[in-house]
């Protein structure tokens, strides 16, 4: 497996509807730059790793769903780093593993799993205590990589993608899916002043991500961690392209995702990254951005996660 990293590509799209809303679009394609371990996961991973190789750990402990893009990025950067690593992952076991989970077995990864009650105690004290009796010394990773390490991780994503710093600048609104506000906290703190983040929840009712993204970037700046900036930039979220919920696509956004793929050559994972494309798009035809705007859309990988929301997909249409 490579160790290499590559700088993630920017990619200008030629877009009818951009150009008629007289805005430039580009996307930064993370999910370029490893074959298993890209996207923000790797930003939101990259800090976790270095806290447990300074702290003598040999064992990544971390949580999940069972088409998790991050238990799958996790096992693969485990196995890269010379870690042990644990998935402990949502509901009952089902056999034979899907593709997500049968990948990270043979990345190495044990996995263990926790009905729905217990696996909505993961963050307590309780919970870790008891995961550290069962399995000794571990460096304990939240599910989605949701910490300050992973925000620390995510104030690079613009910065280490552009060429030049003066380029960064060139960009006055950034777009990314928002799952557990990680990512967007990250990079509202990278941005300077007139530039704006809006982030596009993939969660249904996903207005209550505003508190989210609100408690990591105050946490982070009483952290004393890293920081481009002493505050972060200008930020919202676009709550209405969700469809319906986490995990939820229907055909509208299936042939939006294929269409944009033919056209653009630009893959799209259906969790995240193509209900935010669709959300920007109609943005674009309600005329929401100015003129002259140029927008990044942050590319966040996942496409892993297609093969296995496919294989659902096709069964349930079978019913």
């Amino acid at each position: 497996m490579s160790l290499t990293f590559i700088t993630p590509p920017l990619q200008q799209i030629n877009s009818e509807i951009a150009r008629h809303a007289g805005v430039d679009l580009y996307v930064l394609r993370l999910d370029l730059m490893h074959p298993w371990v890209n996207g923000n996961k790797w930003f939101k991973l990259k800090y976790n790793l270095l806290e447990a190789k300074e702290k003598n750990f040999t064992t990544l402990l971390t949580f999940g769903g069972a088409y998790s893009n991050h238990i799958y990025a996790t096992a693969a950067a485990g196995n890269l780093f010379g870690f042990r690593t644990i998935g402990v992952i949502r509901g009952e076991e089902r056999l034979p593993l899907n593709p997500t989970l049968s990948f990270a077995v043979q990345q190495g990864m044990q996995l263990m799993y926790l009905n729905r009650e217990m696996y909505r105690q993961r963050n307590t004290p309780a919970l870790e205590e008891y995961l550290r009796q069962r399995f000794g010394e571990v460096f304990i990773i939240p599910e989605g990589g949701s910490n300050l390490n992973g925000v620390r991780g995510c104030t690079e994503i613009i910065a280490d993608a552009m060429p030049t710093v003066g380029y960064a600048y060139a960009f006055d609104r950034i777009c990314v899916a928002c799952g557990t506000a990680t990512t967007v906290a990250g990079i509202a703190l990278s941005l300077h002043e007139g530039q704006r983040a809006i982030a596009f929840p993939v969660l249904k009712n996903g207005a209550f991500l505003a508190q989210e993204i609100e408690s990591l970037l105050t946490n982070y700046l009483a952290s004393g961690l890293p920081a481009p900036y002493s505050s972060p930039a200008s930020w919202e979220l676009a709550c209405d392209y969700h469809f319906g919920g986490y995990a939820k696509v229907n055909n509208e956004l299936l042939l939006f995702s294929q269409q944009f793929t033919q056209e653009h050559g630009v893959p799209l994972d259906y969790v995240y990254t193509a209900k935010m494309f669709y959300g920007v798009m109609d943005l674009l035809k309600q005329e929401f951005f100015c003129r002259g705007d140029s927008l990044l859309l942050v590319h966040t990988g996942g496409l892993q996660g297609n093969v296995g929301m496919e294989e659902r997909l096709q069964r349930f249409s079978k019913i």
